[in-house]
């Protein structure tokens, strides 16, 4: 039996046709003659209504006392439901109880805050709001390997484990016994976008898509410890190229959730946040704004805002700032690019001004920057430099500088925090409630 099988019955199924289904009991109203059970195998955001009489030879001994959250396995004819809102229902021939639920099921039929549901985060994916983020979860999944696949590029299986800090921030977990075990110190990796270089340089295009790790003691709803990251690399890519890459990726992708998750899409429109599928459209449908950082920061020094965080060349551009460019001042995407070198890595192409870098972040409405990345500096004899100067330990980086002497080639990528991007489609408040299993400070449960 499909694990889909409510949603194929709900979208395809007749009335007449004798069907089996399985799931768990939202809920169970039990009146003077029937019973009225709700039954979701998970599969969408509906549920199949099961009505069972008093023909059933358990009907009083046990079917009475089904309630939420109980696993069933039904069977019956589908009948035209009376009921708005659902085409058919299941006139059952025969209802088992597969699994009973003991008294302290803390999953009634009312709302839970969502604070209340991390406390209890194995049961919350049986909730409609978590299952309907999951759905939307796989789908955005699927849509970005298949946007990748089609365009030519390989999934690179970046390593968990490294030696090597991508972002030079020093925020990574380190490994107890790696020392001892590999004869190094070994560290969670904070990114895939090194190894994706090693994969480009060698087979032109690929992606990494995989779970990252920072050691960032941060409780906020915007920061995990734990996260996964997209991450595609190009070889003979320069900026504009990246520009335009990134762009066609989030149109896709967003696209895609907008059409194979729109029931999810519209719970999350009514219940969560309204204009959230609007929002997504208007994205889909407009063309992406480009400003360099040094227009950026004109922009808002001449806006007449008040912002929290005071505006000038140099300093990094905050949520606030990047909000405002996308929602007020342009009103749609924009990719912003160019930024000092001074506030962004030390493996990104320097522009022949000796100030800027061939940087990009991507802003979107209501959270600001949802995508990131740069054109790779490909030349060695300037990437030591730059290393040199900001003090770095070139010889654990020896092997990428190699990269850079054997057959070095202009190359560009970008990163992608997946978990912002489901925030950003689903309107959810929390970045914790957009992973199935949050690691943050003080709480590694599973």
């Amino acid at each position: 039996m499909s694990a889909a099988r409510v949603r194929e019955l709900l979208e395809r199924g007749e009335p007449g046709a004798e069907v089996e289904v399985a799931g768990w009991l939202r809920s169970a109203r039990h009146g003077k003659e029937v019973s009225f059970l709700d039954l979701s195998d998970g599969s969408c955001l509906a549920g199949l209504q099961v009505v069972a009489g008093p023909e059933l030879a358990n009907f009083e001994s046990e079917l009475r006392q089904l309630g939420t959250g109980c696993a069933v396995r039904a069977s019956g004819a589908l009948v035209a439901s009376p009921a708005a809102g659902q085409r058919v229902e299941l006139r059952a021939s025969r209802v088992e109880l597969v699994g009973d639920v003991a008294q302290d099921y803390p999953l009634q039929k009312k709302r839970h805050s969502f604070e209340f549901l991390r406390t209890i985060a194995h049961l919350r994916p049986r909730t409609n709001t978590i299952g309907a983020v999951l759905r939307v979860r796989n789908v955005a999944a699927r849509a970005i390997h298949d946007f990748f696949q089609s365009r030519g590029f390989l999934w690179l299986h970046a390593p968990i484990l490294t030696a090597a800090d991508a972002e030079g921030a020093g925020a990574m977990f380190e490994v107890a016994g790696s020392e001892e075990f590999f004869g190094r110190t070994a560290r969670l990796t904070v990114s895939g976008q090194l190894e994706a270089e090693i994969g480009a340089l060698a087979l032109s295009r690929v992606y990494s898509f995989g779970p990252t790790f920072r050691a960032e003691n941060s409780n906020t709803s915007r920061h995990l410890a734990e996260f996964w990251m997209v991450e595609p690399e190009l070889a003979f890519c320069d900026l504009d190229g990246n520009v335009a890459l990134a762009e066609a990726f989030l149109r896709d992708v967003l696209a895609r959730v907008l059409e194979g998750a729109a029931e999810d899409m519209r719970f999350f429109d009514e219940r969560i946040e309204k204009g959230v599928v609007a929002t997504l459209e208007h994205v889909v449908a407009s063309p992406f704004e480009r400003l360099t950082y040094t227009e950026a920061v004109a922009i808002l020094e001449q806006s007449g805002r008040s912002f929290e965080f005071p505006v000038r060349w140099g300093a990094d551009l905050q949520s606030e700032h990047e909000r405002y460019l996308c929602e007020e001042h342009v009103k749609r995407p924009v990719v912003v690019t160019d930024y000092p070198a001074a506030i962004k890595a030390f493996y990104m192409y320097g522009n022949d001004d000796g100030k800027t870098v061939r940087a990009m972040d991507v802003l979107v409405p209501r959270i600001g920057e949802i995508v990131g990345g740069s054109q790779r500096e490909h030349r060695h004899d300037v990437l030591e430099a730059r290393m040199r100067a900001l003090g770095m330990e070139v010889e654990p980086l020896r092997w990428y500088l190699d990269l850079r002497r054997y057959g070095s080639v202009p190359h560009a990528g970008f990163g992608l925090g997946f978990e912002r991007l489901v925030q950003f489609a689903t309107g959810m408040a929390n970045i914790r409630d957009v992973i199935p299993f949050p690691r943050v400070p003080g709480y590694v449960e599973f």
